[in-house]
């Protein structure tokens, strides 16, 4: 079984983008392709992470790359779809089938174009990945509401924390050119309710919410037996999937028992603990969710996270970086391309070329890509090949 490598990578500019779906997936697979420094008859198979859920009208995109080179006609070509996490399983599917045998090269790419429709939406749709039975008509912002809600009332009031990691975010984005909204906010401002931070359900406000986003990002990976034909290579030390239960009423909120399983079974697949990692980019969809995820992933026990953003353990700098493309919230969330875009995030840094964003001597990048509420969660260990 041949491992796959990472070999090339292609990101638009998240944020509103005027043309449409198949302009966003040329231009990260354009991007990847040339990055890797390849042709597009050098592809064997192609997935595209995309949610959708009626945002667009191409219910059908999984051949749309094919436009990009004659070349690339008759390539086989998959859509993926785990809600949020979408991106990251077009990545999986791809890696599974490089290390079965049955290609040695793939082109990922994972997109969503979501400014076509208005606020009210784009929340319908991102509400078709809760619970129908139990959940319909609860959206995603009140979804998480309950998460913060439950934790301020076991630990104590966690407001300021979370306006504290918006904060963060938002700075971290001013050194990435890639993100949506590059403007620094602070701590205060986003710890106060106001015209221009409302609140939108209690009591997260509008600085505790991901962007409404339109973006691609894309990945070459290939097999290790070709790797003396690329420039450059990152290999996943670990790679793992868990998925929970999608009623909420099922779980226990503050446990956040889906990712924490993930990071367990990706630490002791990888041989390390969080002690071990550079940096990290984790799926803040809310605020609430980075700060659950700083449990999970071991940075500090349950019901303490507040600590590692006010010892700066998670601040550019720290210990163990957390976001520093600026994450969800201020890089953006195209859903589709999160979990691409993260693997790109992470493979610039175990490479050294992450430019302003750079942890000096980055050995191991951690990715965390979650869908719907704590349900469908990957976690990836990104290291630079050997």
């Amino acid at each position: 079984m041949g491992e796959s490598f990472i070999t090339g990578w292609g990101h638009t500019k998240f944020g509103r983008f005027d043309g449409d779906l198949e302009a966003l997936i040329l231009t990260a697979a354009r991007e990847a392709i040339d990055h890797a420094g390849i042709t597009p008859d050098a592809i064997d198979a192609i997935w595209i992470g995309h949610f959708n859920a009626g945002m667009v009208h191409e219910a059908f995109p999984s051949s749309l790359v094919l436009n990009l080179d004659p070349a690339m006609r008759f390539t086989p070509a998959t859509r993926c779809e785990n809600a949020c996490a979408s991106g990251s399983a077009a990545v999986y599917s791809a890696r599974e089938a490089i290390r079965a045998g049955s290609i040695k090269r793939a082109l990922v790419i994972g997109v969503e174009k979501m400014t076509a429709k208005d606020t009210a939406g784009v929340t319908e749709a991102l509400g078709g990945a809760s619970y129908q039975r139990e959940e319909a008509g609860t959206s995603f912002p009140q979804v998480f509401a309950r998460f913060a809600q439950a934790y301020s009332q076991a630990y104590g009031d966690c407001s300021e924390t979370l306006a504290r990691i918006a904060a963060k975010n938002h700075a971290n984005a001013m050194n990435n050119p890639l993100a949506q909204l590059q403007k620094a906010l602070s701590v205060e401002f986003c710890n106060t309710v106001s015209d221009k931070n409302p609140m939108i359900a209690a009591p997260l406000r509008m600085t505790d919410c991901s962007l409404i986003s339109d973006g691609a990002a894309a990945l070459v990976l290939t097999d290790e037996s070709l790797l003396g034909e690329h420039a450059r290579a990152v290999g996943f030390r670990a790679a793992v999937q868990v998925n929970d239960f999608m009623p909420m009423s099922r779980r226990t909120l503050l446990d956040f028992d889906g990712p924490a399983e993930a990071f367990r079974r990706a630490y002791a697949a990888a041989g390390i603990t969080a002690a071990d990692l550079s940096c990290a980019e984790v799926h803040d969809c809310f605020t609430i969710a980075e700060l659950l995820t700083y449990e999970a992933m071991g940075i500090t026990p349950r019901g303490r996270g507040r600590q590692a953003i006010e010892d700066g353990t998670v601040l550019a700098g720290g210990r163990l970086p957390v976001n520093l493309s600026g994450g969800l919230k201020a890089k953006g969330h195209p859903v589709g391309a999160t979990g691409v875009s993260m693997h790109v995030m992470g493979a610039r840094q175990v490479l050294g070329e992450a430019a302003q964003m750079q942890v000096p001597g980055a050995e191991l990048a951690c990715v965390f890509n979650m869908g719907g509420a704590a349900v469908a969660n990957y976690v990836s260990i990104l290291e630079a090949a050997k």
